[in-house]
């Protein structure tokens, strides 16, 4: 019996590492990098810093020069009514205040005595002020000056979109690495139930013990067989949840094929990997989180149309004033004494629809506040609860250690008092469910340690630089 022990052991060990050979590890580092760079989802996310610098200079075509030219002509029975030119070119500026020059040229038999000009037409040279709305912020420098926060915004929420898909996929990672182990537990304890199998069928053969060992033999190799069939399924099923996350250039998907297993210890690359490493409690700040900078950035752009309300309770006032010469080419030629001006006053009388849209942009701006302030606690709590955890997951992760060590133990022991003929295959069996039952609670476990690393690693909003 001993000699056939050898014989099974030798050879179900060569099948394995033939299988071990035969398999291609993903290795935790490379399966997120490709996560980054070809999901779909973070795609998407680099997509927002384009929206954010597309919106930019949208904004800031508010302040391009502008040229307007406006021509009209009227002949009618040989008679020239009119011909009229008035060509502008416009500076807008910051505060308020637009440069423009102008040129008119206007003939004809019957214009008005305002609109006669000398024959190579009249140049003006001025500017438009504001002097009431408009004056201090206006619609096209609010305008841009949400466009830089929206910007800032798009950056802060791309690192959110990126961390909650590696999030996402390093849970789905650690569920494929626990069915995986899982299932190689089950393979294992196969292997052990067959090798005693044949050594009690050897034995009843012998007549060294009853024949009806053999059957309980059978049932534990049985049971071992199922419980394996249901880890392969399990790990089937979980390589297919990895699946979504795992896509090549052109948005091709790929499917994880049978010979692909996981990297069976990312103990040591889990926090390098996350960029997690390093950060005791004590060194944790809550200023620079995204989430946080992006509700920032949220506030400013709200501040800034509170006060772009606040300006329109102002009346328009808008004061225009133009030098006149015939003689641009001379600038002494633009005398004050030939000018052009003009004065625009305009105020609703009740400030209805003003005063409404004022009080609308303070309830914005309070709420984003609000959840701000919520965000903030929210955050911090999370992170603290979430480094407890993991401490105590330390302290989990040493007992259940210990645990399997002396369930191993008691197992080896029972297996010596059975070969002396002082225990029982039912004691065996019994044993060994309970080793079963304290290595897949270890492989639990340390999945949810591993789980809690990643939360540490959502709830800090980190987008890692390296892969």
């Amino acid at each position: 019996m001993r000699n056939l022990a050898v014989v099974l052991i030798v050879w179900f060990a060569f099948t394995a590492q033939a299988q071990v050979q035969d398999s291609i590890v993903l290795e935790f580092n490379e399966y997120l990098g490709y996560v980054k760079q070809y999901h779909p989802i973070a795609k998407q996310a680099e997509l927002a810093i384009s929206m954010g610098q597309a919106n930019l200079m949208r904004s800031r075509g508010g302040f391009d020069p502008k040229i307007e030219v406006d021509y009209d002509r009227k002949e009618f029975k040989g008679s020239e009514y009119y011909d009229r030119l008035n060509a502008t070119f416009k500076i807008p500026t910051w505060y308020g205040i637009d440069l423009k020059g102008n040129l008119e040229q206007n003939e004809g038999d019957f214009l008005n005595r305002a609109e006669m000009v000398p024959t190579d037409g009249l140049y003006s040279a001025g500017v438009v002020v504001s002097l009431g709305r408009g004056s201090w912020i206006n619609e096209r420098m609010a305008t841009l000056k949400q466009a830089k926060f929206f910007r800032e915004q798009t950056n802060a929420d791309r690192d959110l979109l990126v961390n909650q898909i590696l999030f996402d996929a390093s849970l789905t990672y650690f569920d494929w690495l626990q069915a995986y182990r899982d299932s190689k537990v089950f393979a294992n304890f196969l292997i052990n139930a067959q090798i005693r199998f044949e050594g009690i069928k050897k034995s009843a053969l012998a007549g060294d013990i009853a024949a009806i060992d053999t059957v309980e033999a059978k049932i534990a190799v049985q049971s071992r067989a199922l419980e394996l069939e249901q880890a392969k399924v399990r790990f089937r099923n979980t390589s297919l949840d990895l699946s979504n996350f795992l896509w090549l250039g052109d948005n091709i998907p790929l499917e994880i094929q049978p010979n692909v297993i996981p990297q069976n210890d990312i103990s040591s690359d889990i926090d390098a990997t996350l960029e997690i490493l390093g950060k005791p409690l004590d060194s944790f700040t809550v200023e620079n989180h995204p989430k946080l900078r992006s509700l920032g950035f949220k506030i400013d752009g709200l501040r800034v149309d509170k006060q772009l309300k606040t300006n329109k309770l102002l009346p328009t006032i808008d004061l225009e004033y133009n030098f006149l010469t015939e003689s641009p080419e001379f600038i002494n030629s633009f005398a004050t004494e030939q000018y052009k001006g003009g004065l625009t006053f305009q105020m609703p009388l009740f400030l209805r629809k003003e005063r409404g849209d004022l009080r609308l942009a303070k309830i914005k701006l309070l709420d984003a506040e609000f959840e701000f302030d919520n965000a903030q606690i929210e955050i911090r709590n999370k992170v603290f609860a979430i480094y407890n955890e993991l401490e105590s997951f330390q302290s989990q992760n040493v007992l259940i250690e210990d645990i399997v060590s002396n369930t191993r133990a008691l197992l080896s022991a029972e297996e010596r008092k059975f070969s002396f003929g002082e225990s029982s295959l039912f004691l065996i069996n019994a044993r060994e469910s309970s080793l079963i039952d304290a290595v897949l609670k270890q492989n639990l476990v340390q999945n949810k340690f591993y789980s809690a690393k990643a939360k540490l690693f959502n709830s800090l909003a980190v987008n890692p630089e390296n892969l």
